[in-house]
């Protein structure tokens, strides 16, 4: 892809901006603008095939409406970059997800177009039903938006959302469904196969498309119109529409990239109140031909070479977490008949597609509905599966009830795997797994592990199989140390027992999961300049080896403890309430995620430089105690 001049990019820094432009004009803008959020993403990686699949929808809605005081609310967010950049946001996006610049998604402390924040889906038809009952409350007359993608129309808080703005029948609000058949990866379920039956019926899209062309416009023929579209649906599709059985008015479906078209039909929905849906058909990555070929590995892809497509990434010979969990499933399969995945919408996300392609009988993409993932997993256990349930731990926050009363009062053996544990880097506060550590560790039942290492990664994952106990096992996003695990012998690890890393008289160093790796760089350091550090790997949050804690209680008067997770509630205060009660008088410092604040987004180097539990920091620690 050449460099190019933009000629009509750079008159535009603001909605009023681009309501200026022409029709034509505001295509060749929409080209532009695609370009530019192609030339910037391959030097600064972001979420690339969502963004250039809503490029004319964006510009469509703030051509039509008057945002802000109409409100937007862009669901997750993946989507909104040619939002931010048409918001006056055009320069910063260079620095989009970089520390200390913009947010790669809608934040309301960053811009007044940023109506609600994202960054986890199915929100958006909730808060834009609650900001558009709050204008009919005041007798505002304003318009509310709401663009929500297939994948995050099936979890189930969308259609909480549907089900009650549905029945204010008098609240104003539009509900976009940006549908390009993919959530990350592709759409699963009875939802996806309704969307395509809808979209692909070609005698009701005919007669549709000369119905809007015949009335839509003229605003008095609007509602005869509706009244029309509804029989044509009715009687060709021989079935009620889905959302009209929320209340909601459908229209639809609509070219999302024909933006001449999105207009009219935006221009025509402004002048009709009530709860309605807009249904747009979009391709994921459009207008970038490798991402629309391969929009699953597109969706953040990384650096990349926008001319040719190749993708630029670093060959250390280490391999990701994600990867060794997914050969590792596949692995203990074909041990265990018993195992099968489960998965919300993240085959590739997880790796989990290695098992959806060796034995996709044994493996269940449930779509976007954590809470759904961990209560079904409980069903296959409590009949006498042992499921493999991977979720990212920012999205396991939504199933927490269903961990408790599904799971552990149960004791089910489902084995948790939380993926992105701990700081994840540049996708931000919405992303980070800060929290998961503190929230199991006070849950009964609950066996809490996090490996050093890909080969402890491994057996962690095995032991878990053999436990018959409900069981999480924490691993970070990225890349492991480099440790062997490829082929290697399973070892069962003693669940609840730590180990003596590093022998030293003069203080204690306890981590827990992958830290520890940096960990016992700083303890190197620490015994050069004298200090002489002894270094414990905990591996369980739960349940805590006691008998590790009481050689450490008994030895030592200093202790560090370090953790890839909050500090308030997590193992470092697990740590002292241990000591607390045995009467030690140990002195403990804890490193970790701060719980004053939201950790933003940045390199996750630059993060825990800033959170203080790096290397460095961990050596400042030892030293300073």
């Amino acid at each position: 892809m050449e460099k190019r001049e933009y000629n009509w990019l750079d008159r535009v820094d603001s909605p009023r901006d681009l309501k200026r432009l022409s029709l034509d004009e505001l295509r060749l803008y929409c080209d532009e603008l695609r370009h530019y959020i192609i030339e910037q993403c391959a030097v600064n990686p972001g979420h690339l095939a969502s963004s250039l699949g809503a490029v004319e929808l964006a510009a469509a809605i703030h051509y039509v409406f008057d945002t802000p005081d109409d409100r937007l609310v862009w669901d997750v967010g993946h989507q909104a970059y040619a939002h931010k950049i048409i918001t006056g946001r055009r320069e910063a996006f260079r620095t989009n997800r970089k520390l200390g610049g913009i947010s790669g998604f809608p934040r309301i402390a960053e811009s007044p177009y940023d109506a609600f924040g994202g960054g986890h889906s199915s929100v958006s038809i909730s808060a834009a039903f609650g900001m558009a009952k709050a204008a009919e409350l005041r007798g505002e007359k304003r318009q509310v938006i709401a663009v929500i993608g297939d994948g995050a129309m099936t979890g189930g808080l969308a259609f909480e959302g549907m089900n009650n703005a549905g029945a204010s029948r008098k609240t104003n609000m539009l509900v976009v469904l940006n549908d390009n058949n993919m959530a990350i990866d592709q759409a699963t379920g009875a939802l996806k196969s309704y969307l395509l039956h809808i979209s692909t019926s070609k005698r009701y899209n005919a007669f549709k498309n000369r119905l809007w062309r015949w009335f839509a416009h003229v605003p008095p023929l609007l509602t005869l119109c509706r009244r029309a579209g509804n029989a044509v649906k009715h009687g060709l599709l021989q079935k009620s529409n889905l959302f009209e059985s929320f209340n909601f008015r459908y229209f639809g479906p609509v070219d999302g990239h024909d933006v001449r078209a999105l207009v009219t039909v935006l221009r025509a929905l402004k002048e009709i109140d009530g709860p309605k849906l807009l249904h747009v058909m979009t391709v994921k990555g459009k207008g970038y031909s490798p991402a629309e070929h391969n929009q699953c590995e597109w969706h953040a892809p990384g650096r990349f070479n926008p001319e040719t497509g190749e993708r630029i990434a670093s060959a250390d010979g280490r391999d990701r977490y994600q990867d060794v969990f997914g050969q590792t499933l596949v692995d203990l399969a074909r041990l265990d008949r018993r195992v099968v995945g489960i998965t919300p919408a993240m085959p590739s996300g997880c790796s989990m597609n290695l098992l959806l392609r060796t034995m996709p009988e044994r493996c269940f993409d449930v779509g976007i509905a954590e809470g759904h993932a961990v209560t079904f997993s409980a069903g296959l256990a409590a009949a006498g599966i042992v499921p493999f349930c991977n979720i990212y731990s920012t999205f396991m926050q939504r199933a927490f009830d269903n961990v408790i009363h599904d799971v552990a009062i149960q004791r089910l053996p489902v084995v948790l795997c939380l993926d992105r544990g701990g700081l994840v880097g540049e996708d931000g506060a919405t992303h980070h797994g800060a929290f998961d550590l503190a929230y199991f560790g006070c849950i009964p039942n609950l066996t809490v592990a996090s490996p050093l290492d890909e080969r402890e990664l491994r057996n962690l994952l095995y032991t878990a199989l053999q436990s018959g106990v409900p069981f999480v096992v924490r691993y970070p996003r990225g890349k492991g140390e480099g440790a062997a695990w490829r082929d290697e012998a399973f070892e069962r690890l003693p669940i609840g027992r730590g180990r003596r890393l590093t022998e030293g008289d003069d203080m204690a160093v306890l981590t827990i999961g992958p830290v520890g790796n940096a960990a016992a760089r700083a303890v190197k350091r620490a015994a050069a300049e004298g200090v002489l550090a002894a270094h414990y790997d905990l591996r369980f949050a739960r349940p805590l080896d006691e008998e590790l804690l009481d050689e450490v209680g008994r030895r030592f008067e200093q202790v560090v403890t370090v953790e890839d997770g909050v500090v308030r509630g997590g193992v470092g205060s697990a740590v002292r309430d241990f000591f607390d009660r045995r009467g030690y008088r140990t002195q403990v410092r804890s490193l970790g995620i701060p719980d004053d604040r939201f950790v933003e987004h940045g390199t996750p180097a630059e993060l825990y430089a800033q959170c203080g539990f790096d290397e460095e920091g961990i050596l400042r620690a030892i030293l300073g105690c």
